[in-house]
């Protein structure tokens, strides 16, 4: 079955005592039990829901994987992969993650006795240094947020097996229409499906997919008992949006494409980041590991001007100032103030994540009109 036809239909049943094609909204905390313990597979709402069910089985075939689990947020998911370990364990991450996971690390965890390394990830032979007795886990994002590096998913995955580590990867830029992490030998793939998979920007959901049913029961019990859950609406709304994320997916690698040509060659742009141009570090490999090269694009204006990156973004009109990314409608952010404010100054420019840097979510309006506004918004600065 290919992609477009896995999105629509797999794990997806017509509700079999009415007929209707569309998942119902199961909007119910409990379960009416035959017998103390004897019931149909669903008890309590924290646990399971059917409505979540069928999401989980059709995030599931997306990534080629045998198990998912669905959470109340990205987020939520995150933490649950964290809480496997325990105290004196160590995980190797990117130095260009998301800020989010950088404030739960190392604000969360780290006080906690699980100590974090940042490294730069993209050379996968540079990991084997930091890899001692106590390291666990291996936290990458490809394309990460947001410089857009790359790393070598099969590359970093031979490594973690080599030493017996998990590998854990945050699919969310990349979407299982351009990736499979679980194909390339991840443990873990993760999705905030606020993003690329509900596409709407309506919902807050987070997700993980494993192969491996041993690790899928234990983040299933740290799902239970801790009670990161979403709720069933929240779970219809992402059913909704993967049925079209095979289409919003083209649309999005095709205007994202054309944004980040007419960017680099404008006198009045600095760096352009973007993995499809064939000079950007990690071309061949994002070009080995992903069918496309996705609609997130990052640059600076000349001379990495904080004020010009503002005027800027407060003078774009289709584009919308606003955190987040993937939905239908094109943003801009500033990472330094918005989604990356988390991070000390002297680490996220060490990273590449300046004061003048803004990302784009770039949409699937019609690109003229997008790169309209780019250039009006260019003339103000």
């Amino acid at each position: 079955m290919k992609f477009g036809t896995k999105a629509l239909h797999a794990g997806i049943e017509p509700d079999p005592t009415t007929g209707a094609i569309m998942t119902p909204i199961f909007q119910t905390s409990t379960y009416v039990q035959e017998y103390p313990g004897v019931h149909k597979g669903y008890a309590y709402a924290r646990g399971k829901n059917p409505t979540r069910t069928a999401l989980e089985n059709n995030i599931a075939a997306l990534e080629n994987g045998q198990h998912a689990l669905c959470f109340s947020s990205g987020m939520g998911a995150v933490d649950a992969v964290i809480k496997l370990l325990k105290p004196g364990d160590e995980v190797i991450t990117g130095d260009d993650i998301y800020g989010g996971s950088y404030r739960m690390f190392s604000k969360i965890y780290e006080p906690f006795g699980i100590k974090f390394h940042y490294i730069n990830l993209y050379d996968a032979e540079n990991i084997k240094s930091y890899i001692n007795a106590n390291t666990k886990l291996i936290w990458a994002e490809t394309p990460t947020n947001p410089t857009l590096k790359i790393v070598d998913i099969a590359a970093v995955s031979a490594i973690a097996k080599a030493n017996n580590l998990l590998l854990a990867i945050d699919n969310t830029f990349a979407s299982p229409y351009l990736q499979n992490p679980l194909d390339m030998g991840a443990d873990i793939v993760m999705h905030s499906a606020t993003k690329y998979l509900g596409g709407h920007s309506d919902v807050v959901m987070g997700v993980l997919i494993t192969n491996e049913k041993a690790l899928h029961e234990r983040l299933a019990f740290i799902l239970n008992s801790c009670g990161a859950n979403p709720g069933p609406m929240d779970c219809f709304l992402v059913i909704r949006g993967i049925k079209t994320l095979h289409l919003r997916m083209k649309a999005h690698c095709e205007n994202g494409k054309a944004v980040a040509h007419y960017l680099r060659n404008h006198p009045k742009i600095g760096k352009v980041y973007w993995p499809g141009f064939e000079d950007a570090a990690g071309h061949e490999i994002a070009k080995k590991q992903m069918r496309d090269f996705g609609g997130m694009v990052s640059f600076t204006l000349k001379g990495d001007d904080f004020e010009a990156a503002m005027r800027f973004a407060t003078n774009v009109h289709i584009f919308t100032l606003a955190e987040s990314l993937g939905g239908v409608e094109s943003l801009v952010n500033h990472p330094a103030t918005m989604t990356h404010a988390s991070i000390p100054k002297e680490e996220r420019e060490k990273a590449g994540v300046v004061d003048g840097l803004l990302r784009l979510s770039v949409g699937v309006e019609d690109v003229e009109d997008l790169i309209a506004d780019i250039e009006q918004a260019l003339a103000k600065v």
